[in-house]
């Protein structure tokens, strides 16, 4: 492994914990471990982590000197809200004396509702600043409160003063007290900058809550990962995709609740490089669905407990049905698939049966998995007296779905006999292979119809093409599900190579990321984005980001005034990239199949040294209320953008696009924007402006005028020289 650079990234899942190595230069697998996740260990899941970094680094022959980066998702701070397992918090509220009758009652939080039947207790203190009070007597007043609420059994503290997303002043005082007494404490202005003194201190307490958990489990991981020789910077996967530093955890441990299936979406984004498409995670119990538009996940605001708290994840939306889902039946048919899993129930999967069991024998039986479910799930029972059970792994085999060396692939003598034996219970079907292939597909078809409405909807919010979306699956149960849906839906599918580690992978190419939002008074003032712009861009270089590979998506919400700079970036790390690059016809070729034509009919419409961009005149049929108007069709000019690798970047059902330099982009981004502009109620509509600056795609949609856009680009094109390439693209 000399002279090698390594990334290492760590799944911690509900049954096993996943750890893979990736050469980061050339972005491939290096090898893979897993070990059951350690949830009842006296170090929680910290215990698994450590023991699959070992295993990896032996098994793998890894020097310790070449990681280069290491990271890790968490259940931890999941798992601890849904079975409460926290701390009593102290919550110390802060105004001033005019406003206390207010912000008093708002820091007030009583029992928080974490999840269902489960809470957090709270106690709570309020101080109203007299603005004359000397600095001793406010941290006298500060200590009291804190030292009264520990009497009362508080473990952490949240502060929060109803002026910090203006002036943090009080909340820093407060904290450094909290320090001197050796208290695990946090703030509001620290966990958000948004206005909503009861949200913003909701979810400082929440934070506050898991602090000392995490903090253990965070200190043990790095105790151990530094004794392994390791010195690499140790990431946490945040639940918006990206990931944090230790430090950044210390601080804002609730960044990593929901981070598992965020992983797999990072995968999806960073290793699979999927710039737009439906990704489905599929496990053995539920598929985890997301988009991926312009190269980026779409996020939303989180809920704990029913209510809202201020943290930002990615939307990842979950289905009941997966690889293992169990069948319920009738006295002649399916009737449902899902949502108990074999798992859950104790049962085989008729593709993996138990050694020495006797397929031969299988017969039908109903079972109720849980004492709650219903008595019509299916079992299969065998002489052998283990059960199995048919499932959607089973049933995409029987039809040929399963690619050849997927980890789903099963005994397919043992499943043909499951289903004959399943085709004699349920009479209408006949016998036969025949009556077997059409039970399977019975059985997939619920499946998929499950999951349709979910990839219809992501579709639409995030402007897909519905006639060209690619379905990506991941997940040990990937083949199980996409190819048949991809099949109903008439679209497009591939599923992810190492299929059953995409998560772990994912964990390992995740790019460092801070979001900052703040509400401003004028979101059309051209500074107060810039400034919010460059904090989050020192943010993600403080944790250890190449400035080089630094890119800013701005949102700007007018209705809430809410504005928000997301930066990410790639850990530094040695080596140049080692992926070879596509020759002309063969990047022609993946656009040309991306767009659906063919090649003949794409053209080159503009390229620099490290992108291509083709288009196309493109088809598509037409819908009246969702419906789909084979006979309503429209002809639109399509982009794909497609990078020196052939890996496409960029796609836009309509859209043009520009080659200029440095100091020519202001005037193309004007040309584009007055030439692809509307108009309607709410005044003039400006297409998505996306700029490709080296390798890197800079994103300036979702802002609401030209002179944003071009302030954005200037401060992007800044470090450029004048003659540096750029191609301005426009979606709309």
């Amino acid at each position: 492994m000399a002279e090698r650079n390594i990334r290492i990234g760590i799944d911690v899942g509900g049954t096993f914990t996943h750890a893979v190595a990736v050469d980061g230069n050339s972005s491939t697998l290096v090898g893979k471990a897993k070990v059951p996740t350690s949830h009842s260990a006296p170090e929680g899941v910290a215990r698994g982590i450590v023991d699959a970094l070992a295993l990896l680094l032996k098994t793998c022959g890894i020097a310790p000197e070449n990681v280069s980066f290491i990271a890790h998702s968490t259940t931890q701070a999941t798992n601890a809200l849904l079975e409460g397992d926290v701390v009593k918090v102290g919550v110390l509220g802060m105004s001033g004396k005019g406003l206390a009758w207010l912000a008093s009652p708002s820091t007030a939080l009583g029992r928080i509702p974490l999840a269902a039947g489960v809470f957090m207790e709270t106690s709570h203190r309020f101080i109203a600043v007299d603005e004359s009070i000397s600095e001793s007597a406010f941290e006298g007043e500060i200590e009291k409160h804190l030292l009264s609420m520990k009497d009362e059994g508080c473990q952490a503290f949240a502060i929060s003063d109803a002026y910090s997303v203006d002036d943090a002043s009080r909340e820093e005082t407060a904290m450094a007290v909290a320090a001197r007494l050796g208290l695990l404490a946090t703030s509001g202005s620290e966990v958000s900058r948004l206005y909503g003194l009861k949200v913003r201190t909701r979810t400082a307490a929440i934070n506050a809550g898991i602090l000392p958990k995490m903090i253990e489990s965070a200190n043990m991981t790095e105790t151990s990962v530094r004794q392994a020789g390791i010195t690499a910077p140790i990431m946490i996967m945040r639940s918006d995709g990206g990931v944090m530093d230790l430090a950044s955890m210390r601080k804002r441990p609730i960044l990593s609740i929901l981070s598992g299936p965020a992983a797999g979406v990072a995968a999806a984004m960073m290793f699979l490089r999927i710039s737009d498409g439906v990704f489905l995670e599929v496990g053995g119990t539920s598929t985890d669905i997301s988009a991926i538009a312009s190269g980026r996940a779409m996020v939303r605001s989180a809920e704990i407990g029913g209510h809202k708290v201020y943290m930002r994840t990615l939307d990842v939306r979950t289905i009941g049905v997966a690889g293992g889902s169990l069948l319920r039946l009738s006295k002649d048919d399916i009737i449902d698939v899902g949502p108990r899993s074999a798992h859950i129930a104790g049962l085989k999967y008729a593709a993996f049966p138990a050694e020495n069991s006797d397929s031969k024998s299988y017969k039908v039986k109903l079972v109720k998995p849980l004492p709650k479910d219903s008595d019509d799930y299916l079992a299969l029972d065998t002489t052998g007296g283990v059960a199995h059970t048919l499932t959607p792994t089973c049933a995409s085999n029987l039809l040929g779905l399963v690619p050849q060396g997927d980890c789903a692939v099963g005994d397919i003598e043992s499943i043909k006999s499951g289903f004959s034996a399943l085709s004699s219970y349920l009479s209408k079907y006949g016998q036969g292979e025949e009556a077997s292939k059409q039970l399977a597909s019975r059985l997939l078809d619920i499946a998929a119809h499950k999951c349709i409405p979910t990839v219809k909807a992501l579709i639409a919010e995030n402007k897909l093409d519905p006639d060209l979306t690619l379905l990506v699956g991941g997940g040990g149960g990937a083949a199980a599900i996409v190819p048949y849906l991809a099949k109903v839906m008439k679209l497009d599918h591939t599923i992810a190579q190492d299929a059953d580690v995409i998560s772990a992978i994912g964990v390992a190419m995740a790019l460092i990321r801070e979001t900052i939002e703040k509400q401003v008074a004028d979101t059309s003032a051209q500074d107060a984005i810039l400034a919010l712009r460059a904090e989050a861009v020192r943010s993600v270089e403080a944790m250890g980001a190449d400035p080089a590979t630094v890119e800013v998506h701005i949102e700007i919400d007018s209705k809430t005034s809410i504005v928000r700079a997301t930066a990410c970036g790639a850990a530094k790390a040695g080596g140049a990239n080692e992926q070879s690059a596509l020759d002309d016809e063969g990047r022609k070729s993946k656009a040309a199949q991306s767009m659906r034509v063919e090649p003949q009919h794409t053209q080159e419409v503009c390229r620099s040294h490290f992108f291509t961009i083709y288009g196309a005149n493109v088809s598509r049929s037409g819908s009246f209320f969702s419906m789909p108007m084979p006979f309503l069709r429209s002809t639109s000019f399509a982009l794909r953008v497609v990078d020196r690798e052939g890996v496409i970047r960029l796609s836009a059902r309509a859209g043009a696009a520009r080659a200029c330099t440095r100091d020519g982009a202001e005037s193309a981004i004007r040309e584009l924007i007055e030439a692809h502009a509307t108009w309607g109620d709410a005044g003039k509509v400006i297409p998505d402006i996306l700029l490709l600056v080296g390798a890197r795609v800079v994103d300036l949609s979702g802002l609401l005028n030209d002179e944003q856009v071009l302030a954005l680009a200037r401060s992007e094109l800044a470090s450029q020289p004048p003659q540096a390439e750029v191609l301005v693209v426009a979606k709309f």
